[in-house]
């Protein structure tokens, strides 16, 4: 699947910015992909494990943090889950940089798809380029309050074609949904 990333400028110090983020716990406050998490470590770093649940699943699932620099950038993937139609693994990954008007955080969506579940890959990119910039803003929202809801959120997020695990190109690139609206790329 297409990598989606957007980001958004936190009026709060990295410091308090990156603690939020490496508590994946606090994921379940702002994310739409993920309903619940709870904790297997006490403190949040490398490796630390979370039992997380994706809205409208029962089934518990494992998140582990994967990439843990302070002040930096933060990293969570799951593990693989099964369904059906065939497997996935998601991945959440936070990248932070000073700002003067506070923290500059990219926020970057992945996930592994395997079986039957490529023929969905055109779909779940889709939702996560709707959805990112609605959770970046929600994110915004947990840390400062109702007040930066509708501050700008950053650019628009931008979808990355991601090679398979074989390191071949992606079959089809996928283009923005603003271009479809435009009238480019529809053939009129």
């Amino acid at each position: 699947m297409p990598t989606v990333a957007t980001s958004v400028i936190v009026p709060r110090p990295p410091e308090e910015v990156f603690d939020f983020l490496a508590d994946a716990r606090n994921l379940a406050l702002w994310s739409s992909g993920v309903h619940a998490v709870a904790a297997d470590a006490v403190q949040p770093g490398d490796g630390a494990e979370y039992r997380y649940h994706y809205p409208g699943r029962h089934r518990e699932h494992r998140l582990v943090c994967a990439a843990y620099r302070p002040c930096g950038a933060v990293e969570f993937r799951g593990r693989r889950m099964w369904s059906p139609l065939g497997t996935q693994v998601p991945y959440y990954g936070f990248r932070l940089l000073p700002h003067s008007r506070g923290t500059f955080v990219q926020l970057t969506v992945t996930c592994t798809l395997r079986g039957g579940l490529l023929l969905l890959t055109p779909f779940m990119a889709m939702a996560w380029r709707r959805d990112l910039p609605v959770d970046a803003r929600r994110l915004r929202e947990a840390l400062c309050g109702p007040s930066h809801a509708h501050a700008p959120a950053g650019p628009p997020p931008v979808t990355v074609p991601v090679p398979d695990d074989l390191g071949r190109p992606p079959v089809r690139s996928l283009r923005p949904a603003r271009a479809f609206r435009a009238g480019i790329g529809t053939g009129t």
